[in-house]
């Protein structure tokens, strides 16, 4: 019975995955269809202007040649007309001549006569019918403004869509997702000369296989890579994986996506729980900044509480006055907003991730202010008291930094001290390696070891930090180094005085 009902909840949990896996593909189908619909629609919109500007240009020449035309004709018919106008001229004059001479010959009186002939004589060789050309000024053919289309018209014919790039194919074999980086390479289908640049398109998620429409965050994109392979460099892996596609351009247009594909992107994260710090620390997310009045309301009213034989105070002030004060009704109010936060007290400065450990290898830096007097960095069981500091206790880890006077720089387990001879880095890295019991501390500029824990965790491990005087920034989402990683094999083949406080659990 056992057995089918745990056959049976494997079928069921198989069954919610593909239907959960056939909601994406409708999802994803749909957004498809609504995309082919607008981007058709954005290329008939295209295709309009562009052929409206051809349209638009062919107009324009149309109208330019055919004003040449118009003025090459104006130019010939004035010039003829001209031409006409003068030969009109010589024609009318040399009608009248010629009736002149016509009437001299009739004229009987030699001496008249000769004076005639002679004066005829003069007229004609001065006549401008004889001087006038009987060719015209320009010739009747407009040949010269004819065009030939042909070439164009088959230049035109030859018009077709863009030749838009293949898309490219990632090649996971050699993708490599290391120290917060992802180097992302891909390949041509085939070879393609016309191909200008790449684009690589990149976005965090939580879901594994095909990315999804919804609840996703949006796409970031880098432009203008020329070779083909990216590295994404500085990430925080705060989601499981990440999506990534790829697209060739060229000088005029881009292809199409490559399939996407999804990487791991793992890496521990986690925030700081102020419902347990001390209320003399001011906790955002991953940020813990000592406030010396943050716990002045809480320990007076502790102090009252303590003296009042378990009887509320305020409720003693009820029944003396009938009502109480604002000073006391304040201080209520932030002991009931701010009570959950008051889970370490006294001295303990302390504040908690809100992240287990609980197997496998991770790894989270911290930096502290430069003023910071007191600090310590670790980890420790869920059962560190109240009153706990880390490092003195049999279930807490840590180094601890003590700026005030001079600086001390310290491995603290168990209440017990080892002092660490080496320079305080401005940035510390935190190695933890649940299941081969290590937790090492590295300088996390130049990743040089500053100590080493070697124990056996029996209990989820919470990222720990005390804060006095200043201020702690963490740095989560990251991957444990490459150069830690090197560096942790060759530590654990080896064994010498950073041991000293390790064997104590």
């Amino acid at each position: 019975m056992d057995e089918q009902r745990e056959t049976l909840q494997r079928i069921v949990s198989t069954l919610a995955n593909k239907n959960d896996e056939i909601h994406n593909f409708i999802d994803m189908l749909n957004h498809t269809i609504k995309n082919v619909q607008v981007n058709s629609s954005n290329a008939i919109s295209e295709l309009d202007e562009e052929f409206d500007g051809l349209y638009s240009i062919l107009d324009e020449m149309k109208g330019s040649m055919a004003n040449t035309i118009q003025q090459e004709e104006a130019r010939k018919i004035q010039a003829l007309q001209d031409q006409l106008s003068q030969c009109s001229n010589a024609l009318e004059s040399s009608e009248e001549l010629l009736e002149l001479a016509a009437q001299s010959l009739d004229i009987k009186d030699p001496v008249e006569f000769l004076k005639a002939a002679r004066q005829i004589k003069d007229r004609v060789t001065m006549a401008s019918a004889f001087r006038i050309s009987l060719k015209p000024k320009v010739s009747d053919s407009m040949t010269h403004l004819m065009v030939d289309f042909t070439l164009e018209r088959r230049m035109l014919q030859a018009v077709k869509f863009l030749p838009v790039p293949k898309a490219p194919e990632i090649d996971l074999t050699a993708c490599l997702v290391a120290d917060n980086c992802i180097t992302v390479s891909w390949r041509m289908p085939e070879e393609d000369s016309r191909i200008d640049h790449f684009v690589l398109e990149y976005r965090k998620t939580n879901f594994d296989g095909l990315p999804r429409v919804k609840d996703e965050q949006r796409w970031e994109l880098i432009d203008y890579i020329k070779a083909t392979e990216y590295t994404l460099s500085g990430l925080k892996f705060d989601t499981k994986y990440m999506n990534l596609r790829v697209q060739a351009c060229n000088k005029a247009v881009a292809g199409e996506y490559s399939d996407p594909v999804t990487l791991e992107t793992k890496a521990f994260v986690f925030s700081l729980d102020s419902t347990s710090s001390h209320l003399n620390l001011k906790v955002e997310d991953t940020y813990v900044e000592w406030d010396p009045t943050g716990g002045k309301g809480q320990e007076k009213i502790k102090g009252k509480e303590n003296k009042s034989s378990g009887q509320n105070p305020l409720l003693k002030s009820n029944r003396r006055s009938g009502a109480p004060s604002p000073k006391r009704t304040s201080i209520s109010t932030r002991s009931s907003v701010r009570g959950s936060r008051d889970h370490f007290t006294g001295e303990s400065y302390t504040v908690l991730g809100d992240t287990a450990v609980e197997s496998g290898q991770h790894y989270w830096e911290v930096r502290a202010q430069k003023d910071c007097k007191s600090y310590s960095v670790g980890v420790t069981y869920r059962n560190l008291g109240k009153f706990d500091q880390l490092g003195k206790t049999s279930s807490s880890w840590c180094i601890h930094i003590n700026n005030w006077l001079q600086t001390t720089f310290s491995a603290k387990h168990n209440n017990k001290t080892k002092t660490l001879d080496i320079p305080v880095p401005d940035r510390i890295g935190v190695y933890c390696d649940f299941d081969g019991g290590q937790l090492a501390f590295y300088n996390a500029n130049s990743k040089e070891l500053l100590h080493t824990f070697r124990t056996k965790f029996t209990q989820p491990l919470l990222p720990g930090f005390m804060i006095w005087c200043g201020g702690l920034t963490v740095s989560t989402g990251l991957q444990v180094p490459s150069a830690v990683k090197t560096l942790q094999k060759s530590e654990n083949g080896l064994s010498g005085s950073t041991s000293s406080l390790n064997n104590i659990a």
